[in-house]
């Protein structure tokens, strides 16, 4: 594979405003921005950490198949919650997620985006990293 520079958009109004990409792959790493559970209409998940969770993993997930992996890549993820009390619905959401892969991982309490945001999950990806998981 070349060492090419790749990205994708999820087309939130921050990515062309702020100048960043959903995702990035240079050579066999995919670097994926913070990911909060933004949809096309917005918000998704309401006051639910869990499902906010699951929506910005989700996100993740595609952003990493755009550039030609899979979430068992996943190698770091880092996980911002605006609320500690919100940390054990997440983290059990993440195990959901990521318990045969087991990521590095980071947990911090942060100021999210806005108010309405309760989480935010950032991940890295090297490419045939998850060889052999299923």
């Amino acid at each position: 594979m070349t060492q090419g520079r790749r990205s994708v958009s999820s087309e939130t109004v921050w990515e062309s405003m702020a100048g960043y990409s959903r995702a990035v792959r240079v050579g066999d790493r995919i670097l994926v921005s913070g990911t909060t559970a933004t949809g096309p209409d917005g918000l998704v998940g309401a006051g639910d950490p869990a499902a906010q969770a699951h929506y910005a993993i989700a996100k993740i997930e595609a952003a990493i198949r755009q550039l030609g992996g899979r979430l068992e890549d996943v190698v770091r993820t880092r996980v911002y919650v605006s609320d500690v009390a919100h940390w054990e619905a997440v983290a059990r959401v993440h195990g959901e997620r990521f318990g045969s892969i087991r990521p590095a991982n980071t947990l911090v309490e942060a100021r999210l985006v806005g108010p309405e945001y309760l989480v935010e999950i950032e991940a890295e990806a090297i490419v045939g990293a998850g060889e052999g998981i299923a």
